[in-house]
């Protein structure tokens, strides 16, 4: 009976010897992972092993009182072996402006551990961001919760590893990550690596991954190309009859039809219409100057009016940059009334010479004496749209104006004299006792395109390739550039809630 006890310690202790015990110092997932091995036997293999092992004379009865006391003490502690590493995000699909939540599980504690994320953009270029984190007492991390301690971002950001994604170095320059087919999602892939290590140690096996996908379109929203009486654009409808209030949406001197922020405000309930004015192959030519008059404007607005889902009374306007110049042109020369502006860094005028009264413009080439370069020969705009630059015909006349107005500045902005122009604006405004139009938001830190939340920042990109490659500056640096994006969202959203559902 002795000797056959005497195994039966001998197996426990090696069992106990075996097993994982988190140590004070840093352990390696590795070394997790090969002693796992050694104890992954449940009770019932550990009873065939001692019943091939112990004498068959060894009552059956003395058998289960040590199992039973094992239950106690071995058999206990080989239960608490920590499973597999898990790497969660909710909801995996999710709409941009909507929070996912990231947590791992089932970590050592205060464990240095790496999340990196990275996705590829429709153009296939590589973009990603990485964060260290240390593990609790507990064996988990939580985004909501725990600060960032190095990497692309520090301190406690929920959403930092999707608003600091950036191009993976050795990648194409120039790139701003912009969404061309809103009916697809960014798909971005999420890794939890042992320690704390960059991206270009990511050879180093993963502990756990999960995939999440960041939509602009909402399901049930309705995508629908306009392409009638000259107008060119996308309309966006929330689902359900409506009506609905809605959004014209105009974007800058960059040209073409960009669409995603329209089937965003889609997804939160306001029919919006993208409309493109320059630089798109349906617009009369050349492709780099504005060829449509005022009348393609009223035309366009006039379109959502007459819309049997659409609230004839209740549709705003919305530029970014140039777009700020022709949101305050309709509603101050058009003969609209729309019922309030949004206005992103931008002039109060054309910062391209007018050929005529009706809006066209000379071929888009700002004038160079008022360009400015930074010291890798990046060039930037924002002297050219310093008020008393502006072309002296094309500046709007505020006074006119008789809609709420919500402007937002960029403080760090490098393409316009934003903050310039919000003071002329205010200016002209309380001269002429409207002051109570006008809303100005300010952001320290934040650069030109202040875009819907949790988009990553370019503080420069291409402007142009041919006839020769320009990059241009935008400004912004990473968390203050988020964190405006994120506030100006949700404060659009309030001001639209404000003028547009009355």
């Amino acid at each position: 009976m002795g000797s056959s006890l005497s195994y039966v310690y001998k197996i426990q202790k090696h069992w106990e010897i075996s097993r994982f015990s988190p140590l004070q110092s840093q352990p390696s997932f590795r070394k997790i992972r090969s002693n796992r091995k050694t104890v992954m036997l449940g009770r019932r293999t550990m009873a065939a092993v001692l019943q091939r092992m112990l004498p068959k004379t060894l009552p059956s009865v003395c058998l289960n009182r040590q199992l039973a006391r094992w239950r106690h003490t071995g058999v206990q502690k080989l239960s608490s072996c920590r499973p597999a590493p898990v790497l969660t995000a909710s909801p995996v699909r999710a709409i941009l402006d909507e929070h996912t939540c990231i947590k791992g599980h089932f970590l050592p504690p205060h464990c240095p551990v790496t999340l990196h994320a990275h996705m590829y953009s429709e153009d296939g270029d590589l973009w990603e961001a990485f964060a260290h984190y240390n593990t609790k007492p507990d064996g988990t991390i939580n985004l909501t919760r725990d600060h960032s301690v190095g990497g692309s971002y520090l301190g406690c950001e929920p959403m930092g590893l999707f608003w600091s994604l950036q191009p993976a170095p050795g990648g194409r320059e120039g790139l701003r990550l912009r969404k061309k087919n809103v009916e697809t999602p960014f798909v971005v892939n999420i890794s939890l690596l042992d320690g704390h290590v960059s991206p270009s140690e990511r050879q180093r096996a993963e502990l756990a991954t999960v995939t999440t996908e960041r939509w602009y379109m909402a399901p049930g929203v309705k995508r629908i190309e306009i392409r009638q009486n000259g107008i060119v654009g996308t309309l966006f409808l929330p689902p359900g009859p409506g009506p609905f209030p809605a959004m014209l949406d105009l974007w800058g001197m960059g040209g073409g039809l960009v669409e995603y922020r329209s089937a965003l405000f889609a997804s939160r309930g306001y029919a919006s219409m993208a409309l493109a004015y320059i630089g798109h192959k349906d617009l009369p030519g050349p492709s780099n100057s504005v060829n449509v008059t005022n009348s393609y404007f009223k035309s366009a607005y006039q379109l959502l009016q007459d819309h049997q889902q659409i609230c004839a009374d209740r549709i705003g306007i919305i530029g970014l940059s140039f777009g700020v110049y022709l949101s305050l042109r309709i509603a101050t020369k058009l003969g609209v009334n729309p019922s309030c502006l949004i206005c992103i860094n931008g002039p109060v005028g054309s910062t391209v010479k007018l050929r005529d009264e009706d809006g066209r413009t000379e071929c888009n080439e700002i004038d160079t004496k008022y360009w400015t370069f930074d010291n890798e020969g990046n060039v930037g705009f924002k002297e050219v749209s310093f008020p008393d630059n502006l072309h002296p015909e094309s500046i709007v006349k505020l006074e006119k104006l008789t809609c709420p107005l919500l402007y937002i500045v960029g403080e760090d902005d490098l393409s316009a004299s934003s903050m310039d122009n919000a003071n002329l604006i205010q200016k002209t405004l309380k001269a002429a006792g409207k002051s109570h139009l006008f809303t100005r938001l300010s952001y320290p830190g934040a650069g030109h395109l202040i875009e819907p939340p949790y988009s990553p920042n370019s503080r420069t990109s291409f402007w142009s390739v041919k006839p020769i490659k320009l990059v241009t500056l935008w400004g912004g640096h990473l968390a203050p550039h988020a964190a405006a994006q994120e506030d100006a969202w949700r404060k659009m959203l309030a001001f639209m809630q404000n003028n547009l559902r009355r």
